[in-house]
């Protein structure tokens, strides 16, 4: 088989790399590891920036989501038992974010690809990364006992932070950043409706919790535990005392609780790898950098990688210009470290650390009650919560 780019992973990044260069004429082929339910069947964030809905409105399926997602002019910060909302829209000159969950990205994504026919290969054994040092990369896999080759002229590495196209690259040629939290999210889905219409966003002595939602009639809650908690640990009935002891009195009044639909415990961790680009390999999304979710930062950075990863391979086919595969590592990065710096600063503000004591609480409380009284800090807070424009410091 032979086409211009070979995507691994059809994920959101993977996907939304195809559907963007499918608009611009460019051949791709999707290489995917898991079938289709498994991929839809991965539960994670929905916050929106208004760059990544721009970027879903340019490859053709936003429809759904502006029919069907939350728009949010706001958030609240919750300390010391009170409520306090940071307006969004007033500290940013109209921006809001989009509640919608990435699994309803995916299927949109998915849906749109299958409707122009589109080749995405799922389920595929052993991929495997050849050559991308040349100028003839090769992707090979197995499907059905049968051994498989794809040659491309580039090979687009959006197959998560396990899979195998970082893991290729010889380890002198990279440089990899990390930082492990000792605490992961507990997370709860379930049918009922969201406790307030935007996010709560709750600090407290016995750790972080988190109050968000898929729609209307759909929570997603959190609670800040120790990465020894197991799951089957947490009956549905003990999430919700918890959850009830960090809210705000009149939210834990208003809460309404019922049976899970999924349950896990997600370990929390900034990472990032450096370069991005290999020859003519590059990696997108979780395959390059991991954010700790506090701040959503996670599918909206992937979105903007693969904006930038579109952008150069257009120009470099339609205006037979390598300047923007060339830039394409530094520019990503630029981004990235902007929203790993906010994502490790809002989760060291909002996160329980018993290490650092009663006066380390006191910092954290100290901090916040500046961030709401100061317009400038309150606006720093909303700037990145939205997102920073794509060309912001390039």
């Amino acid at each position: 088989m032979r086409t211009q780019v070979a995507i691994v992973g059809a994920g959101p990044s993977g996907l939304l790399l195809g559907q963007l260069l499918h608009k611009a004429g460019i051949d791709a082929v999707i290489v995917e590891r898991q079938s289709p339910d498994y991929v839809l069947g991965r539960i994670r964030a929905g916050v929106l920036e208004q760059v990544t809905m721009d970027v879903l409105d340019e490859a053709g399926v936003g429809t759904r989501m502006h029919a069907e997602g939350l728009l949010h002019g706001g958030f609240d910060l919750l300390f010391k038992g009170q409520r306090h909302r940071i307006d969004m829209a007033k500290l940013t000159g109209g921006k809001q974010v989009m509640v919608y969950g990435q699994t309803e990205v995916t299927r949109d994504l998915m849906d749109a690809r299958q409707a122009a026919g589109l080749p995405t290969v799922y389920e595929a054994a052993h991929v495997a990364v050849h050559d991308y040092g040349t100028d003839h990369p090769r992707v090979t896999y197995e499907k059905d006992g049968q051994t498989h080759t794809i040659e491309c002229d580039f090979i687009a590495g959006c197959d998560g932070f396990h899979g195998v196209c970082r893991a290729s690259v010889p380890k002198g040629a990279i440089k990899e950043f990390e930082k492990v939290y000792p605490f992961g999210w507990l997370g709860l889905l379930a049918d009922t409706p969201p406790v307030h219409h935007e996010l709560i966003y709750a600090h407290s002595t016995r750790g972080f919790a988190l109050a968000s939602q898929r729609s209307l009639t759909r929570s997603r809650y959190y609670l800040q535990v120790p990465l020894t908690d197991q799951v089957e640990q947490w009956s549905d009935q003990a999430f919700w005392d918890e959850l009830k002891r960090r809210l705000d009195p009149q939210a834990a009044e208003h809460l309404v609780t019922g049976p899970s639909l999924e349950k896990s415990i997600a370990p929390l961790r900034s990472f990032v790898t450096e370069p991005l680009r290999f020859g003519r390999m590059f990696l997108a999304g979780d395959a390059g950098h991991i954010v700790p979710p506090t701040g959503a930062k996670g599918l909206n950075l992937a979105a903007t990688d693969v904006k930038y990863l579109a952008n150069a391979l257009i120009e470099f086919y339609l205006d037979k210009s390598e300047a923007g595969v060339d830039a394409y590592s530094e520019k990503c990065l630029k981004r990235i470290w902007r929203a790993e710096r906010f994502s490790w600063w809002f989760t060291s503000l909002m996160h329980h650390f018993p290490e650092n004591g009663e006066i380390g609480q006191k910092f954290q409380e100290a901090e916040l009650d500046y961030l709401i009284h100061s317009e400038n800090g309150a606006r720093t807070i909303a700037e990145n919560y939205v997102g920073l424009p794509l060309d912001f410091g390039q």
